[in-house]
Parts: C-alpha cells; structure tokens; sequence
C-alpha cells in the first residue's frame, strides 16, 4: 500500500475517532470526556492535519450524529458543546502554528537579510567593474601619453639636429660672406692706395711748378685718402671687422 493512501486510512480513523469521541461529549459534558479532544488534537498534528481538515471532519461529524436520530446529542445546548469540543481539539494544531510563524518570520528576516547581501555584493561587484574600467582606462591613457611623449621627444632630437646643421651652414654663409667682403675691402683699399699712389706722383711732378696747384694737390689728396678710411671703415662694419683708425 502506497504512503498516500495509508495517510488517508489513518485520517479516517481519525476521523471516526473524532466522531465517537464528540458523541460521548455531547452525550455526557463531563471533564473526562473532555479529555479526549487534546488527544485528538496532538494526534492530528502528527499526521499533519490542519485547522481546516478537522474542521470539515468536524462538520461531517455534526452531520452523521444528527443523521442517526441522537435526541441526547442534540439536547443541553449541543451547538456550543460542539463548538467547545472542536475548539479543545485544535488547540495542539493552533500551538504549532506560533513557532511556524516565528520560523516563517526567521526565514523572511533571513531571505531579507541575503537580498540585502546580495545587493550589496552586486553594488561591490558594479563598484569594482568601475574601478577596473577606470584603472584600464588610465592605463590606456598613459601608454598614450608615453608613446606621445616618445614622438616628442624624437621630434625635438629630430629638430635639434635639423637647427644644429642649419646654424652650420649659416655660419658657413657668414664666414663665406665675410671672406667675399674681406676680399672685396682689400680690392677698394687697393684701388684707393693706388690712386692715392698715383697723386703723389703727380705731387712730385707738380713741385716745381707752382705752389698753388701743389695745395690743390695735397687737398685732393687729403680727401682721397679720407675717403678711403671711410669707405674702409664701413666695408668693416659690414664684414663685422673692427679697425682702429
């Protein structure tokens, strides 16, 4: 025989229990026969019945008695009697249910308690991707700037060397440039020499001539030869020579 139907043999026993215990109730009142319905109470919780199930046993119990004609069952106020006996029987059933409902309170207290861990480990875990994705982030942000800082700098190796072999080749431009000019102040001063070499000469023709075209002479001869230590001077300056005059 199956679980499932020895629990019903055993609640239909129950049930005929209930019956007979709830007609020597009816029938006497006393203290004694009182006595019978804890009994019957705790024997429903150990078969799991609830308030409920002796309820509509109860209802069939009150139906069977005044099926079979009980006059005595049915005198000395029978409703409130029955009512008493059905309330002493489901006193065992209703004490069950005061540490169920603590135990359901734990239970919801304690799922309560893991919601509230499990947000705050989802919170953690949010936190901590965020955490990551910025640690990522700056990583990222600092390869860049390093590689950044790499092109930079040979950027700047790159310009160096370019600004170095241009101030080279300036210089040699300035130092070509003076040579040109040097060479060029040499030539004039030459030319000036010459000339003046040549109104010397013409001064040593002139000197017994008369003394009034020798002045003449040496005035242009004088302003010859100043006219050389400027142009000289300025030819200087130019080619960043200094002479003293």
């Amino acid at each position: 025989m199956e679980s499932g139907t020895k629990t019903e043999v055993v609640s239909s026993a129950w049930a005929r229990r209930y019956l007979t215990d709830l007609r020597r109730y009816l029938q006497t009142g006393t203290s004694a026969s009182a006595k019978s319905a804890p009994l019957l109470g705790r024997k429903a919780v150990s078969l799991g019945m609830e308030t409920l199930d002796v309820a509509r046993v109860h209802k069939l119990a009150l139906a069977a008695l005044a099926a079979s004609g009980c006059p005595p069952c049915m005198s000395t106020e029978p409703a409130n009697l029955a009512t008493r006996f059905f309330a002493e029987v489901i006193v065992p059933i209703e004490q069950t249910h005061g540490p169920a409902r603590k135990a359901d309170a734990k239970v919801t207290e304690l799922t309560q308690s893991l919601r509230l861990r499990t947000k705050e480990a989802t919170d953690s875990n949010r936190l901590l991707k965020k955490g990551v994705a910025r640690r990522q982030a700056a990583e990222t942000a600092l390869k860049q700037s390093v590689r950044i800082r790499a092109g930079l700098l040979a950027e700047a190796q790159r310009l160096r060397l370019h600004l170095q072999n241009l101030t080279h080749e300036i210089l040699a431009a300035q130092e070509n440039e003076r040579k040109k000019t040097g060479r060029q102040l040499r030539d004039d001063i030459a030319q000036l020499l010459l000339a003046i070499q040549i109104r010397l000469l013409a001064l040593n023709g002139a000197v017994t001539a008369n003394s009034d075209n020798l002045k003449k002479e040496i005035a242009e001869t004088q302003r010859i030869v100043k006219h050389s230590i400027r142009t000289f001077r300025r030819q200087a300056t130019r080619s960043g020579v200094h002479h003293e005059a």
